[in-house]
């Protein structure tokens, strides 16, 4: 009989908001722009099961914003994203 296989972890849920004015949230937490979320991203990336990242734009946050926060991301080799609510950027 072999071992049982290993307990099925499930990776944390980070939910990034980006609001209309371009305030960006972690969780419900206010972020002090870009060079605030680098760090928090950093650390997310170093842990040993990667955070599942939602990021939620506004309707209204202009684009730029967005793609500016999606690049931070993959700069900090990020890979479970989900857009969530971005169906106007697509």
């Amino acid at each position: 009989q072999g071992n049982p296989p290993p307990p099925l972890v499930e990776p944390e849920v980070v939910r990034i908001h980006i609001e209309a004015d371009g305030t960006i949230l972690w969780n419900g937490e206010t972020v002090a722009g870009l060079a605030a979320l680098e760090p928090r991203l950093a650390a997310a990336a170093a842990q040993a099961v990667q955070p599942e990242l939602h990021v939620r734009p506004d309707r209204a946050v202009q684009y730029d914003t967005v793609a500016a926060v999606m690049a931070a991301i993959q700069r900090n080799q990020l890979t479970k994203i989900g857009l969530v609510g971005a169906e106007q950027f697509l």
